[in-house]
């Protein structure tokens, strides 16, 4: 959970929030982004609404399939980056793939993240991955994230075994208890503040 004990509350990083992945039709069409984006957009109005530091990771990949000329790259309207919110794009599926990123988590202390977004399955994997091997601690939002659609198999075993794997790697926190324990989190900032 939020961990009431520091005196920073984590860092909201909202991954590849981007029209691409909700794109009817699409080769990388997410399966859930319906259930998630909304999810995600509370979270980011909470972190919001309390001042709290949000980072926004956007992939363009040099791929075909993934021209960032397009307006398909472009965020989704709700969840645009504000005036000092801090914006990375990654051009693996690692935000750590940026070395503005790499640059910026190497330089702040205590790096504790919660993760949310799109391509569960790339960029959140791979994300946590990397900052595991850096001690970066990361929670990853479970009923925030969404992932493609995988070929013919069972697409909620596929996001599960997804959030299984990750799990190894990060703590696996739902929206409610992050909501549920912001306030401990709110007081606590603002007695340091």
């Amino acid at each position: 959970m939020l961990d009431p004990t520091h005196d920073d509350p984590p860092i909201l990083v909202c991954a590849d929030l981007q029209v691409e992945y909700l794109t009817q039709g699409r080769r990388h069409v997410i399966l859930d982004g319906d259930a998630a984006l909304p999810r995600c957009l509370d979270l980011l109005t909470l972190w919001r609404d309390n001042l709290w530091p949000v980072m926004h990771l956007k992939r363009i990949a040099q791929a075909a399939w993934f021209n960032p000329a397009s307006k398909l790259t472009d965020w989704i309207a709700e969840a645009k980056p504000r005036p000092g919110e801090m914006t990375f794009e990654h051009p693996l599926p690692s935000a750590y793939s940026s070395a503005r990123f790499v640059d910026y988590m190497s330089n702040i202390r205590a790096v504790r993240c919660v993760l949310l977004g799109f391509s569960l399955d790339e960029t959140v994997l791979a994300t946590v991955v990397d900052g595991f091997h850096r001690s970066h601690r990361y929670q990853v939002v479970s009923d925030a994230v969404a992932c493609r659609q995988p070929g013919a198999d069972d697409a909620a075993a596929y996001k599960q075994a997804v959030v299984n794997v990750i799990g190894n790697f990060a703590i696996i926190r739902t929206s409610a208890e992050l909501i549920r324990t912001s306030g401990a989190i709110a007081m606590q900032a603002g007695a340091t503040g």
